[in-house]
């Protein structure tokens, strides 16, 4: 079955992410929270001693994600590759998160710092990882929607100028232009303020969730015509 859309609609995901990451790394004490493999990074510099490198913070946001990841998993149960109710519900309660933690950051006096700040990181981390396991569940080849270095790794070796055959170079290049992008545009908000940014994370995130769903119900309803023909 022809699955572009659901490509189409992780990789918008992916650049949701790029923005959740530039927004907690410039505008919260320098945590990821979708790239874990920044986080482990920075907490093994942390606690070796680097000055003006956090522990708390990403020790505390990779254990939110995998919490997130383990629920996540939990409510996906066994379900195949196409998307799900169930997908839509993880996606959807990502999306609803986003949008309370922006009227979160709007509210809060200076939400960035002391425990508001660690609130706002360890939650959206936990979101970050119930989307993740989402979109690892529908097994999209080189879209994980949180990192992309292993997208690189295969844009770069499976290249004809590697001597591959160059498969899938369009769905990797895009993951890495739109986290480029998303990062981007996520820097962008932190000038005018913290929230707007995510805010527009949960718009993109409810947009993709309500695509998604459609789109899945209209290929069921489709299948369920062809079978009884």
């Amino acid at each position: 079955m022809d699955r572009r859309f659901d490509l189409a609609m992780l990789l918008v995901l992916t650049f949701s992410t790029g923005m959740v990451d530039a927004i907690g790394y410039l505008g919260f004490d320098k945590v990821f929270t979708g790239n874990m493999t920044g986080n482990v990074v920075i907490l093994g510099m942390g606690l070796a001693g680097a000055e003006d490198v956090p522990v708390l913070r990403p020790a505390l946001a990779l254990v939110f994600f995998m919490v997130g990841a383990a629920l996540g998993g939990r409510i996906l149960g066994r379900i195949g590759e196409e998307w799900h109710k169930r997908t839509t519900l993880i996606f959807g309660l990502v999306a609803l998160g986003c949008a309370g933690l922006a009227v979160y950051v709007a509210l809060v006096p200076d939400p960035e710092l002391g425990l508001a700040g660690t609130i706002f990181t360890s939650v959206l981390s936990a979101l970050m990882g119930a989307q993740a396991a989402a979109a690892r569940r529908m097994k999209i080849a080189d879209v994980t929607t949180v990192v992309v270095t292993s997208t690189i790794v295969g844009l770069a070796s499976d290249s004809k100028l590697a001597g591959g055959d160059g498969v899938r170079w369009v769905r990797r290049l895009l993951a890495v232009v739109l986290i480029l992008l998303g990062a981007l545009a996520g820097a962008g908000t932190l000038m005018v303020n913290q929230w707007i940014g995510i805010a527009i994370v949960a718009a993109a995130i409810t947009v993709t969730t309500v695509l998604g769903h459609c789109n899945a119900r209209k290929r069921r309803k489709a299948l369920a015509e062809a079978v009884n023909t």
